[in-house]
C-alpha cells in the first residue's frame, strides 16, 4: 500500500511546483522580450552597412554616407513623433486601452531617436563643417523640442491615466512637425537628398529609412511589452 504523504510534505511538494512553474513563465518572458531588441539591433546594423555602402558625393565625398544615416534617422524619429500622435488621437476617439499603449511607446521611442539625432548632427557638423555652428535652426530647435520632450515624458509618468499620455503626444507631435516644416537654415541645406540628381542615393535613403522604421517599430513593442509586464 502506497505512502500518504502527510500535510507538510504536500505544500512543500506544491511550493516547489509553484516555484518551477513561475520559473519556467520568466524565462519564456525574457525569450520573448529578447526577440524584438535582438531585431532592433540587427536592423540597426543592417542600417549602418548599408550606409557604408551607399554612393559617395562629389562636394561631400565619403562624409556623404554619414549625412544619409543621419538624415534617415531623423526622418524615423519624426515618424514616430507622428504615428504617436495619430495613435493618441484614435485613442482618444475610440477609448481604446490599447491606441493609448501604443502611443506612448511609439512617443518614447521618437524621443530616444530625436535625441541621438542631435548628437549625430554634432558629428555631422564637425565632419562636414570643420566646427560646430550651434546656432543653426535646425539644430537649436530641435535641441529646444528634445528638452521639451524629456520633461514632458518624465512628467507623464506621475499621470496613470493614458489619455494624458495620448493628449500629450498629440499636441507635442503637431507642434513639432508644424514647427519642423518651417524652420529656416543658415548651413544646413534644405533637403538634399530629395534635391539630388541620383537616383541611387535615393534608393539607398529609402532603404536606410525602411531599415530604421524596422528598427524603431521592434524597440516601440519592446516597450509595449515592458509595460504589460509591468502592469502585470
Amino acid at each position: 500500500m502506497p505512502a500518504v504523504p502527510v500535510l507538510g510534505q504536500s505544500r512543500a511538494l506544491d511550493r516547489r511546483d509553484h516555484l518551477l512553474t513561475g520559473s519556467n513563465g520568466s524565462h519564456q518572458t525574457m525569450k520573448k522580450l529578447v526577440k524584438p531588441f535582438r531585431a532592433f539591433l540587427g536592423f540597426i546594423l543592417a542600417a549602418v552597412l548599408l550606409a557604408a555602402f551607399a554612393p559617395v558625393e562629389k562636394t561631400l565625398g565619403v562624409n556623404a554616407r554619414l549625412v544619409y544615416f543621419h538624415g534617415a534617422w531623423v526622418w524615423v524619429a519624426l515618424l514616430c513623433f507622428a504615428a504617436a500622435a495619430l495613435a493618441g488621437l484614435a485613442g482618444l476617439v475610440t477609448r481604446h486601452a490599447a491606441l493609448h499603449a501604443w502611443s506612448r511607446a511609439l512617443g518614447r521611442v521618437g524621443l530616444l531617436f530625436w535625441i541621438i539625432f542631435l548628437g549625430m548632427s554634432l558629428l555631422v557638423m564637425q565632419a562636414n563643417w570643420n566646427g560646430l555652428y550651434l546656432d543653426e535652426p535646425r539644430f537649436r530647435v530641435p535641441l529646444n523640442f528634445a528638452i521639451i520632450g524629456l520633461l514632458l515624458q518624465a512628467g507623464l509618468s506621475f499621470f496613470p491615466n493614458p489619455a494624458w499620455t495620448s493628449l500629450a503626444n498629440l499636441i507635442f507631435g503637431s507642434a513639432l512637425l508644424y514647427t519642423m516644416s518651417g524652420v529656416q537654415t543658415v548651413l544646413h541645406p534644405d533637403s538634399p537628398v530629395l534635391q539630388s540628381q541620383i537616383s541611387g542615393i535615393q534608393i539607398f535613403f529609402a532603404g536606410e529609412v525602411l531599415l530604421l522604421c524596422l528598427a524603431a517599430w521592434q524597440l516601440a513593442w519592446l516597450l509595449l511589452k515592458l509595460e504589460q509586464k509591468r502592469r502585470g
